[in-house]
């Protein structure tokens, strides 16, 4: 295996572009693991640490400029993110462990790829392994408990991670990749994909492109954040289901909502039926378990995670009702 330090951005694009089977190195957290089980066997190792993608700026328009080689722990504890937009340091605290967040990068935890235990698996079939092998989790004898339930397929029944990223989704984040022909911005919600028929593509990145950055608009004026999240322990484990949320009623009606789920999907999932059904209604446990019926109505589960979509209902009127709570304080 070789290792090289670019110096520059357009360096490190080359040099993985021209290597099909290159990588690009940060924190190496989720790169070390799956190294260390055989997933992956790159010949190249391209090392971005040292290109300057550390840094935390704020924007013209009020919003902020987050380096892709910022690390987790300095993200969370940002003076204007905890201000500003307190739905995204939720999210990363309830993430992984201190010891982790400090080593993370939010490049690289936008791109950790799923803990399906088929995936991590070398001696079972996964389709996202291994394409065209199968999906060892598409079967009601298979150990479903952490399986998606949104937009899954015979082919890929494996769910995003982070929970981050589903944060990020609920404040419409924009993502800067520079690739060989230039650099380009996406909505993070174009960054993901469901699996389909190519579940072994997790993005929509093309080899070689490079996250340089994430964008966060200005917060919503007078809105209310939340992440939750549902877990077999306090700490140090993934999502069975998350929530982000942000909030802002008027004259006791939703006027700005915006929620993203995680643990549901192959990527973080926007509801954006459930925006749309909420937008200009009284918020009650009613409304909103009425949206979510119909954000959840072409969710599939299998027996071992048959309890999602009840508990991502229960989680999102939990949040809101908490959230319209705050804002009806306030006025």
């Amino acid at each position: 295996m070789e290792y090289a330090r670019p110096t520059s951005v357009d360096e490190a694009v080359r040099l993985v572009s021209a290597d099909p089977d290159a990588s690009y190195l940060a924190g190496g957290s989720n790169l070390l693991d799956h190294l260390k089980l055989g997933l992956v066997t790159p010949d190249r190792l391209v090392d971005v640490g040292d290109l300057g993608l550390d840094e935390i700026s704020e924007t013209p328009g009020g919003g902020l400029r987050v380096g892709a080689g910022v690390r987790n722990s300095d993200l969370a504890a940002h003076p204007w993110v905890r201000r500003h937009q307190p739905v995204l340091s939720r999210a990363l605290l309830a993430g992984a462990s201190g010891q982790i967040r400090n080593q993370a990068t939010m490049a690289g935890n936008l791109l950790q790829r799923t803990r399906c235990v088929y995936f991590q698996d070398l001696s079972t079939p996964c389709n996202k392994r291994e394409p065209g092998s199968g999906c060892s989790a598409d079967d009601d004898r298979a150990y479903t408990r952490y399986n998606g339930v949104l937009g899954t397929s015979e082919h890929c029944r494996a769910v995003h991670p982070g929970d981050m990223s589903v944060a990020l989704a609920a404040l419409d984040a924009v993502v800067v990749v520079q690739g060989p022909d230039g650099e380009r911005r996406e909505s993070l919600d174009d960054l993901y994909r469901l699996p389909g028929d190519a579940p072994e593509q997790d993005t929509t990145l093309r080899h070689g492109d490079l996250i340089t950055a994430v964008e966060l608009p200005a917060p919503v004026e007078g809105s209310s954040q939340a992440y939750h999240k549902a877990r077999d322990r306090a700490s140090y484990a993934f999502a069975l289901v998350s929530v982000a949320a942000v909030l802002r009623l008027r004259e006791g009606r939703v006027d700005h909502v915006r929620v993203a789920w995680g643990g549901v999907a192959h990527r973080p999932w926007r509801a954006r039926i459930l925006e749309e059904r909420l937008t200009g209604q009284t918020l009650t446990e009613d409304t909103v378990r009425a949206a979510c019926a119909a954000e959840l109505a072409d969710a599939h589960a299998h027996a071992g995670n048959e309890y999602k979509p009840a508990m991502v209902t229960g989680a999102t009127a939990m949040v809101l009702s908490r959230l319209r709570d705050e804002q009806e304080a306030r006025s």
